[in-house]
């Protein structure tokens, strides 16, 4: 638009009233804003009501950004002179320059209408529409002025950031095919523009076609971008080092231009977080803000790196700042809303994801986050059917169903049933049992929760059959950051086998559980439990794990466990209640999804030790594999087996093969709030 006053110039120049205004015309061609206002400043001050010398200063001070001060010299001008065609042009595009869209689109359209034939009217109209986001449009009118203008150089690139919008919005509905053309047409007008490879590139990410996007990057001729965005690739690709190291590539490069810094140093910082190196990014964030004072975009990335370090309050409080001063901004919304989200504070979550929508309507990841949080916040149905046997001869069936019910994002309600038979095939005994609960869990306060369940057990053996109630009650919370806290107490009847049942065994669990994990992947659990039994029996049980996070997309760790367990009184006719018994153990434990295939497996291999008895080997495996039917179907299957004592002293082994169905029962939360 800059340049859309010079056939207005070319004309007037003729009817200068004597006046050699060549050096401004000039200054105005060229781009010399400041010399263009001089100069015809020094003619207004001899001859204040030359309408020429009026309109080019008025020119002049809004192309060098003075807007409002060239809109008011236009408006007097349109006082002055009503019909005038080219004043009204000018006036149109002060509005422009004033991001006064909507008024600019009713005296464009008033001017297309006066004079259909004028260039700068109709391509003054188009990128109006344009600035409205009115792209399909925009573009019939950006045509129409290339029919007047053939390869006008001004309309071209008009015509080029329009389509540049309409495959923006062709993305963000997830029509790549269509945005994908778009900018391919670009790239036959502009062999290797920059923001047309960019957003190409943006699509293969969003489709994980990093092949091709990594082929774009290799091609921008600006070096500092193409690293910039192979390093976000190497990241997608689970390459953290290698994400480092190509940011480290681009800092190197961007040395003068502030704006590559930015660019560059952002994404260093964002690879230093990656690779969990959070001290040396702190230091280079404030070193950049050093450099380049405060921004939203160093807000970011403050937010980012106390969410990766578990200190989410902080985090909040850096996406606050960001919204304070741009309430759109959409790493202020949806980054407050994974906050809050990873709070456990789901209602203000599910409030910042629609807010991102209403400023990024279709936005892939801010739909994805809701999508997360509808399931959270819906009622759900689990079933499981499961059989177990050991090396004693003792086989079981069992069955369940949960049915949870959030009635709000801090309170929800549910239901479990179970049912379990049992019996030993030499001895030929039996039994089963039956458990019916209702359970709450609230938060109190961010993630700080309350949880109990009250229900009964009925239980028929060979000997006794009865009923008696069970129960538990437990606060969880996060005391600080990256460290969980458990703190409880569970009633529950022994029903290991039959011969158990019979006894009508119940256990009063007594039960702290705490995990302190650490920026540099270290973790550290540990459970303390006392069981006080009807049986006038007692028992202490100490389990803590050392380990170490080796990735994180799959999960994989590797630690060390150690187990004490004491009883009282031994009774071994009955269970296993030794004195002392110790295992030690070394795990592998791996997580991850694929696809709609989500799989976990553990495997603990290590030595246990009864009394003073000789030391014997340990072994436990266990896996997992999920498959989501739908959106809101899974189902999934596992299997268990150990040889960890626990019925017998020695020899005793152990198996599990189970099947569960999931049904998430409404599309989103079934209340409002």
């Amino acid at each position: 638009m800059k340049k859309l006053g010079l056939l207005f110039i070319l004309l007037v120049s003729t009817i200068c009233y004597g006046q050699d205004m060549t050096d401004g015309f000039q200054f105005l061609e060229s781009g010399k804003y400041i010399e263009a206002q001089t100069f015809f400043h020094n003619i207004l001050i001899n001859h204040p009501t030359h309408k020429t010398a009026r309109l080019c200063y008025g020119r002049a001070l809004g192309l060098n950004g003075h807007t409002e001060e060239a809109k008011k010299i236009f408006i007097d001008l349109k006082t002055a002179y009503p019909a005038d065609f080219e004043i009204l042009l000018n006036y149109a595009e002060s509005l422009l320059w004033n991001k006064e869209f909507n008024e600019a689109k009713e005296m464009y359209q008033g001017l297309v209408k006066k004079d259909s034939t004028s260039f700068p009217a109709i391509l003054g109209y188009a990128n109006t529409l344009s600035n409205l986001e009115k792209y399909k449009k925009a573009l019939q009118y950006v045509d129409t002025a290339l029919k007047i203008q053939p390869g006008n150089k001004n309309a071209m690139v008009s015509k080029k950031y329009m389509k540049l919008g309409t495959a923006s919005q062709y993305i963000s509905q997830q029509e790549y095919a269509t945005a994908i053309q778009l900018l391919e047409e670009n790239l036959i007008d502009f062999p290797n523009d920059a923001d047309s490879k960019i957003l190409l590139a943006n699509i293969y990410i969003n489709t994980a076609d990093f092949t091709k996007a990594n082929a774009i990057y290799c091609e921008l001729e600006d070096r500092v971008s193409g690293l910039v965005g192979l390093s976000l690739v190497a990241h997608l690709k689970s390459r953290n080092k290698k994400a480092l190291k190509l940011a480290q590539e681009a800092t190197a490069l961007a040395k003068t231009d502030s704006l590559k810094i930015m660019t560059a140093q952002e994404r260093y910082i964002q690879a230093l977080i990656w690779n969990g190196k959070y001290r040396t990014a702190k230091i280079a964030i404030e070193s950049l803000t050093t450099q380049l004072g405060t921004s939203n975009r160093i807000d970011a990335l403050s937010a980012s790196m106390y969410m990766y370090t578990g200190q989410i309050s902080r985090g909040i409080d850096y996406y606050k700042s960001i919204l304070d001063k741009d309430s759109t901004s959409f790493n202020g919304n949806l980054g407050i809303a994974n906050a809050y989200r990873g709070q456990g504070n789901l209602g203000k979550a599910y409030i910042y994801a629609q807010k991102t929508l209403v400023f990024y309507p279709e936005q892939k990841d801010a739909k994805a986050l809701l999508t997360a949080l509808d399931k959270a916040l819906s009622p759900a149905i689990q079933t499981t059917g499961a059989y177990t046997k050991d090396n004693g001869d003792n086989q079981a069936y069992g069955a369940s169903v949960n049915a949870t019910i959030p009635f709000s994002d801090r309170f929800t309600a549910s239901f479990n049933y179970s049912y379990r038979t049992t019996e030993n095939i030499t001895l030929g005994n039996m039994a089963n049992n039956t458990n019916v609960s209702i359970g709450t869990k609230y938060r109190i306060k961010n993630n700080t929760w309350i949880e109990n369940t009250i229900g009964f057990t009925k239980a028929t053996a060979d000997v006794n059959s009865y009923t008696d109630v069970n129960g538990s009650i437990f606060i969880k919370t996060r005391p600080y950051a990256l460290q969980n806290l458990e703190i409880g107490y569970r009633r529950e009847l022994q029903n290991f086998n039959a011969a158990l049942i019979d006894e009508k065994i119940f256990m009063n669990n007594y039960m702290i559980h705490y995990n302190m994990g650490t920026s540099f992947n270290l973790g550290w659990y540990t459970g303390l439990m006392h069981t006080g039994q009807t049986d006038k029996n007692s028992r202490n049980l100490i389990f803590t794990s050392l380990y170490y996070t080796f990735t994180k997309a799959p999960a994989l760790k590797a630690g060390l466990n150690y187990q004490y367990l004491s009883y009282t009184e031994q009774v071994p006719s009955q269970y296993f209640s030794p004195s002392i018994y110790q295992a030690a153990e070394a795990f592998l434990d791996l997580n991850g999804n694929k696809g709609k295939w989500t799989y976990g497996s553990n495997v603990a291999i290590g030595y246990q030790f009864v009394e003073k008895d000789d030391a014997t080997t340990l072994l436990r495996a266990e896996g997992k594999l999920i498959y989501s039917i739908s959106p809101r179907w899974q189902a999934s299957a596992y299997g268990k087996y150990s040889n960890i004592a626990s019925a017998t002293a020695s020899g005793f082994e152990f198996t599990e093969v189970g099947f569960t169905l999931r049904l998430q029962v409404t599309k989103g939360k079934l209340f409002d709030f």
